[in-house]
């Protein structure tokens, strides 16, 4: 599978998250952020891939976001270290 493949399954996950209206707002807006960030074209994939990461794994951490969110990012930080 090639990295446009799987940076297109990244981002049609963090839409659902982004629209999951089970995990709180903060952690949506976090995943409209990690989406936005792997749109952006100027700069090069990995840099891209390691910012999402960034902001993923700081939403991760956080103690309101329900077990199903968490896991889904868990698998969104997944796919993205493969992509670096």
């Amino acid at each position: 599978m090639d990295h446009n493949t799987k940076l297109k399954q990244v981002i049609d996950v963090l839409d659902q998250l982004a629209e999951d209206t089970s995990v709180p707002r903060n952690i949506r807006r976090g995943a409209t952020a990690a989406k936005e960030r792997l749109l952006q074209q100027n700069e090069a994939l990995d840099v891209r891939a390691a910012s999402a990461i960034f902001i993923l794994d700081e939403l991760a951490n956080d103690p309101n976001i329900p077990l199903h969110g968490r896991t889904l990012i868990w698998n969104i930080i997944s796919q993205l270290e493969t992509v670096k």
